[in-house]
């Protein structure tokens, strides 16, 4: 009978995604984003609020406003006043935001596509596979 280290394949995955992310990181970071900036853009449309996205992203609140802040000055979002609820405001990606996000996670995908590269198609489609039943 075969057992699981579980907390070696969580281990083993996080440690995938950080390698691949820091792998781009610079080139994120040319375009004007920093990593946890670019997944934070990523999640506006789906979540237009900052206490929504601190809650998706499993981020502070005053840290979500730090870069809410940021990307409002680089040009990436802007926020307008919600007609449903004056006293909230509500985010949207800009045209520039939504070149930069795509370009961002256009260098994530490759990224991580190169790595799956190590593996055979069937390898690919089964990683696929296993990982949907996870989520």
């Amino acid at each position: 009978m075969s057992t699981i280290d579980t907390a070696k394949v969580w281990s083993l995955n996080y440690r995938l995604l950080v390698s691949v992310i820091a792998a781009v990181a610079p080139k994120i970071a040319a375009l004007g984003l920093d990593t946890k900036e670019l997944f934070l853009l990523g999640e506006v449309e789906a979540h237009p609020y900052p206490a929504e996205l601190a809650a998706v992203l499993v981020m502070p609140k005053p840290t979500v406003t730090v870069y809410v802040k940021r990307l409002e000055a680089a040009g990436f979002l802007r926020r307008e006043i919600d007609a449903a609820d004056l006293r909230r405001h509500r985010l949207l990606v800009t045209p520039a935001g939504r070149k930069a996000l795509s370009r961002g996670l256009a260098l994530l995908s490759d990224a991580f596509g190169a790595r799956l590269e190590r593996l055979s198609a069937s390898e690919r489609t089964a990683l696929q596979r296993l990982l949907e039943k996870l989520a």
